[in-house]
């Protein structure tokens, strides 16, 4: 049960993280989510790409755990 609820938050890490970053992309302006950081342009979509990695990685790895208990084929 426990990957389970990682793996589904590594993917909502994952889809909120990388719509920012292609949010970002399209209008410089509009920064989501981290734009209480204050930072410029390059730094936000430095930091939503990390945030995007981390699900992936997070996902990525619960999955497999998960696989070694039994629970995923």
């Amino acid at each position: 049960m426990k990957y389970d609820v990682l793996q589904i938050a590594g993917m909502a890490l994952t889809v909120i993280s990388a719509q920012a970053a292609v949010r970002l992309l399209l209008d410089h302006g509009n920064t989501g989510l981290l734009g209480w950081l204050g930072a410029g342009f390059p730094v936000l979509l430095a930091a939503y790409l990390a945030v995007t990695a981390v699900g992936v990685l997070l996902t990525g790895w619960s999955h497999t755990r998960a696989k070694v208990l039994g629970r995923r084929k």
